[in-house]
């Protein structure tokens, strides 16, 4: 039966449950703004007390993205410029509910999910100097730019399977994959995205897909101008002014490795709740050492406050009102990756690793010696607890239909009750390890390449207490673990290549739907997905671990056919048991969410959009009041409190 666009006390009501529940929202919108950031003061004419007029918010920043092209990268540190100067169909308020944006409403009728745009959204140049109309043709040409092999966009698998024939078109170009399956090319006029007029847009999917609406935050379904795509095409987005803005700023500045700006963009569309009138980024690779000392003389207006100096900040009498701390989050999970499939150079003994990673013993070994709490009491020394959780997915992400949050269904109830860490049962998995390994001629003490960025604070001292840790618990001649700095610039590298054996990574969700945290493990067949931990090695190269990896992809898969509304709690505990196996046979470690971080800051961090998938919301700064003062953590307590 076909859904029709109902009102807006309906569709208010529908957009609060979509982050909560995905799946439950049935296609109603709204050509009115609502909630959080949308219905604060017009153009700032009732600015409260302690609230700059408009003003310059000051940054430093200590590592350069590796693009700007929006449409190419997965790096969350790449989102925080398109975020602010790429516009999305909806937009979330900050509470996290779906609100429109580019799409004034929008409707859904089986597969056909069908959006109404804003009429007069303007594309400026890095000037500010309008170009032309924003129309539904930009969201089309976007994805088949994306859908160009030769442009190489990392996340052109989240069109795969929802899009339809989103991955014949793709590989179809390609023409044969890595096992050697041919595909027949097809027209792009056959993927299911087209633009009926200059204002309607219209995507098929290519099954039922519960998360679709929320999807729509992430960077893959951003616009783009479609006679510059075909003008530039690999050089779109390489410079400021290689590339169109429609969002609430515009990138005037880009100088690489000195500094950026983003300035206010007087022609967007909802430009009164725009506040801060540039982002005013200067490079710096000591940020973490010098941002706080700039902050103290007034230079800047954020820093981290590392747990080097908290005590003496809180302690000291001109730095004790400066702290405060980051909004909590759980849009990002961290776990440590072991590698299947290892780059690294001979004098890590890569072959030797390979034969230890794919020995469940040794994994679990790894696992049951590590104690979270000492590498995560870097960050928050307080508190570390509150951080470390022992799933992938976060608590409160999403809940059945049932409303049962995803983490306490019964399959977890084992996992999030215990803590990994138990060394007595880590002494004795590295024994079973051991007599496995030695009959498989595997030499001792294995070496372990962890990797870090040293642009990231702490994340070198984290390293150090983990090699401390379990080389402790499970003995030197055991395990090498060899704690090594990667590159601060395009540090992404180092995960994609393979060029490490265990390290700390992360993965933010792109839509509200438990299915999101599978996409770093799963690779379909003849895929690397998105080159985490490369499990499928074992399979295509028969090792040890080939069944176990096995049984995770299947369970992967079953999960994700399930898609009917009327399944989700199947589907949910389907995705449950595909996860719970995962971390049982230690293929990963789940470690926690992001820690609040104490900060020194001039933003009400409750003010800014928010959501629990999609990253971009939380990057933008649309909605933000710059202070006159930098908030206190009594007056960050009462923010939350009032959330």
């Amino acid at each position: 039966m076909k859904r029709r666009v109902l009102s807006l006390m309906l569709s208010v009501v529908m957009m609060a449950s979509v982050l909560a529940g995905c799946g439950s929202d049935d296609g109603t919108g709204s050509s009115t703004p609502a909630g959080g950031t949308q219905t604060e003061s017009q153009g700032g004419e009732d600015q409260k007390e302690g609230q700059a007029a408009g003003g310059e918010l000051n940054l430093l920043y200590s590592s350069e993205v590796s693009t700007l092209n929006y449409l190419k990268t997965s790096s969350i540190s790449e989102m925080g410029i398109p975020a602010n100067t790429i516009d999305t169909l909806v937009e979330t308020d900050n509470k996290g509910n779906l609100v429109p944006a580019l799409a004034t409403e929008w409707s859904q009728d089986g597969l056909v999910w069908t959006f109404k745009l804003r009429e007069g959204v303007k594309w400026v140049d890095h000037t500010g100097a309008e170009v032309a109309e924003v129309t539904a043709q930009d969201f089309v040409d976007a994805m088949k730019y994306q859908l160009t092999p030769e442009y190489e966009a990392a996340n052109v698998r989240n069109f795969f399977g929802v899009i339809a024939n989103a991955e014949a078109y793709y590989m179809g170009q390609i023409g044969t994959d890595e096992d050697g399956n041919t595909y027949d090319p097809i027209d792009f006029s056959e993927v299911g995205v087209k633009a009926l007029d200059s204002y309607t847009l219209e995507y098929t999917l290519a099954g039922e897909v519960p998360y679709f609406l929320s999807s729509l935050v992430y960077v893959t379904y951003m616009p783009a101008y479609g006679p510059l795509l075909e003008e530039k095409g690999a050089s779109f987005a390489t410079a400021a002014d290689s590339m169109y803005y429609c969002g609430a700023y515009y990138l005037s500045v880009y100088e690489p490795q000195v500094r950026q700006v983003l300035t206010r963009n007087p022609l967007y569309w909802d430009a009164e709740h725009v506040y801060i009138t540039s982002i005013n980024s200067v490079y710096n690779a000591e940020k973490a050492t010098l941002a706080p000392e700039m902050v103290k003389r007034g230079e800047i207006d954020e820093a981290s406050i590392g747990a080097d100096i908290l005590d003496d900040w809180l302690a000291g009498e001109q730095t004790r009102e400066l702290v405060s701390k980051e909004r909590p989050s759980t849009d990002v999970s961290y776990f440590y990756c072991f590698n299947f499939n290892p780059t690294f150079g001979e004098e890590y003994e890569p072959e030797n690793w390979k034969k230890a990673v794919n020995n469940e013993n040794f994994r679990q070994a790894v696992m049951a010696a590590m104690n979270r709490r000492n590498p995560m009491a870097i960050n928050e020394p307080n508190t570390p607890e509150q951080y470390i959780q022992n799933t992938i997915t976060p608590a409160t992400f999403t809940m059945n239909a049932s409303g049962v949050d995803y983490v306490e269904l019964e399959t977890f109830q084992e996992i999030v009750g215990k803590d990994s860490f138990d060394e007595t049962a880590a002494v004795s998995y590295r024994d079973a390890a051991k007599t496995e390994l030695e009959a498989e001629e595997v030499t001792f003490p294995v070496k372990m390449l962890v990797k870090y960025n040293p642009g990231v604070s702490n994340w070198d001292k984290e390293c150090a207490v983990l090699e401390q840790q379990i080389e402790g618990v499970l003995g030197s001649d055991f395990i090498d673990i060899i704690v090594e700095a990667g590159p601060s610039e395009s540090f992404l590298t180092v995960r994609r290549e393979g060029n490490y054996a265990f390290m700390k990574c992360n993965w933010g969700a792109d839509y509200a739907d438990p299915e999101t945290w599978t996409d770093p493990f799963y690779q379909a067949e003849g895929s690397d997905g998105y080159k985490y931990a490369f499990l499928r090695t074992a399979i295509s190269e028969n090792t040890a671990a080939a069944d176990t990896v096995q049984e995770y992809f299947g369970l992967v898969e079953s999960a994700k056919a399930i898609t009917a509304d009327a399944q989700k709690d199947e589907r949910y505990d389907a995705f449950a048991r595909a996860e719970a196996y995962l971390i049982d046979h230690a293929l990963v470690i789940p470690y926690g969410i992001s820690v609040s971080d104490y900060i020194a800051t001039k933003l009400n961090v409750f003010e800014g959009q928010y959501a629990s998938c999609g990253t971009v919301p939380n990057l933008r700064y649309k909605g933000h009041h710059l202070m006159d003062h930098f908030v206190s953590l009594e007056e960050y307590n009462k923010n939350l409190e009032n959330e």
